[in-house]
């Protein structure tokens, strides 16, 4: 199969290509791609070095809540940085740290007791592991025994080394894997395009995923065992995949019944993605940990968060009170700033009631508009995050060679001038290595008339892409 290839003239026009003239300082995710330069953004518009304008219908990874140029978030920050750049957080601590750790625990309707600030996803899943661990150690000297995890195939947790470790995307792990923690095993994802049989209902579905847990547990050694990792809403490995009612009430009970903890990563599909603040309202279920990243500062600086349930800060509190772990940069004010500021408008202008509203508007378009494509295989989400799974064969639902980029090469073409739209790729949807899909997730404050034209565009740019190649 043969793409189609960006022309000379369409790369000049503000898309990428791989002739380059000059050579970049930057260690580039490519060292061999001209990207494009990107000078300013307002609402849902990005702006190129050229002045031309893209819609950032996927706020770049997920990130982009309230779209960009808000004056009012930049000005806490600025705010802050005026007051106090940065806190040695060995010895202090700021307001802007305390009011917004105060307003994540209050809006988990204390089930949550604890937050932790650090500057990245992939930092706060290191530190959820480290704090599960550390919960068995003071919990008893006799679970000194706890130190694996169990995770889920075609997941992704993050690129550091532990969390890629616990993490299941084959791609991203395969250079590294002899670095690798070995104490992690995976199960089955939950994903009802991909993994449930012929005929099966959701509840036979859930029983026998459920029992794949369990096994698992007595397989590795149910005492063994610090935690299970899962994303409620699984977003860059495989699309934006939900469970299928009552799964995650179904393997809380298996982590309950062997002493595990449940960590949710929230990183992608939390902080009001989905509809609500945090996914984990929408399962029935509370994990004892939770990171968050993301949608939490909006993009206005790198923040993400830890939340520990009193279940394990009680259990720390009457310990040794000392989290072993920290960052230089943890807590950072201006990053705390961002965050709450974020967070205030967001509840100040009901925005998960616009998430909710306009979520449903693009399901049932994109349902109606791409349902139907031949190369369509699914189109699933919730709220704001919703993702398409290209294939090569409708009837069979085979994917894309893995050669043929078709996800990175759709997204690409979006960027060009005939269309001016930028969603995000995905690879590894069908079985880890291959597998193709897009994600569109714009931003909590997005209107009707720009949901109507992502959907409208969206669906030009497949047929299109398809009909070309």
């Amino acid at each position: 199969m043969v793409l189609r290839q960006l022309e000379p003239t369409q790369a000049g026009n503000g898309v990428g290509n791989k002739t380059t003239t000059e050579k970049s300082a930057v260690l580039h995710r490519d060292l061999g791609y001209d990207f494009l330069p990107l000078t300013g953004g307002s609402g849902s518009h990005l702006v190129l070095g050229n002045g031309r304008k893209v819609f950032d219908a996927s706020g770049g990874a997920a990130v982009g809540c309230i779209g960009w140029g808000n004056e009012r978030v930049a000005r806490a920050v600025t705010r802050q940085i005026l007051a106090i750049p940065y806190c040695s957080t060995i010895f202090y601590t700021t307001k802007v740290q305390e009011d917004l750790c105060r307003y994540l625990v209050d809006s988990t309707s204390g089930n949550m007791s604890r937050a932790y600030i650090v500057n990245s996803g992939s930092e706060a899943m290191e530190a959820a592991v480290k704090l599960a661990r550390q919960y068995f150690l003071e919990l008893s000297p006799a679970e000194d025994k706890r130190t694996r995890f169990i995770s889920r195939r075609q997941s992704y947790h993050g690129i550091t080394l532990g969390a890629l470790a616990v993490g299941g995307h084959d791609y991203r792990r395969a250079k590294f894997e002899p670095l690798l923690m070995k104490n992690v095993s995976r199960v089955s994802p939950c994903n009802s395009f991909r993994g449930k049989r012929a005929g099966e209902i959701d509840e036979d579905y859930v029983a026998r995923l459920a029992k794949e847990l369990d096994d698992e547990f007595q397989a590795v050694g149910p005492d063994t065992v610090c935690a299970f990792i899962a994303e409620p809403i699984v977003g860059a490995a495989l699309g934006c995949v939900p469970s299928v009612p009552g799964y995650f009430k179904a393997v809380q009970a298996v982590c309950r019944k062997y002493g595990a903890l449940l960590i949710f990563d929230e990183v992608m599909c939390g902080m009001g993605r989905t509809g609500t603040l945090h996914a984990w309202e929408q399962e029935g279920v509370v994990p004892d940990i939770q990171t968050i990243g993301k949608g939490l500062g909006g993009g206005y600086q790198p923040v993400a968060g830890v939340l520990a349930s009193r279940r394990v800060v009680d259990v720390l509190e009457r310990g040794s009170s000392v989290f072993v772990h920290g960052h230089t940069y943890q807590g950072h004010p201006a990053g705390c700033a961002a965050a709450l500021e974020v967070q205030k408008i967001i509840r100040e202008q009901n925005l998960l009631a616009n998430v909710q509203a306009m979520g449903a508007l693009l399901s049932r378009r994109l349902q109606e508009r791409l349902g139907d494509h031949p190369n369509v295989g699914n189109i699933r989400g919730r709220g704001l995050f919703w993702g398409i799974e290209f294939v090569a064969d409708k009837q069979t639902m085979d994917p894309f060679p893995v050669d043929d980029h078709v996800a990175l090469a759709v997204c690409e073409l979006g960027l060009s001038v005939e269309y001016g739209i930028s969603v995000y790729p995905g690879t590894g949807s069908a079985d880890g290595i291959r597998g193709d899909h897009i994600i569109i997730s714009p931003a909590f404050n997005v209107r009707k008339d720009e949901i109507e034209w992502i959907v409208e565009t969206v669906g030009r740019l497949v047929n299109d892409f398809f009909q070309a190649t």
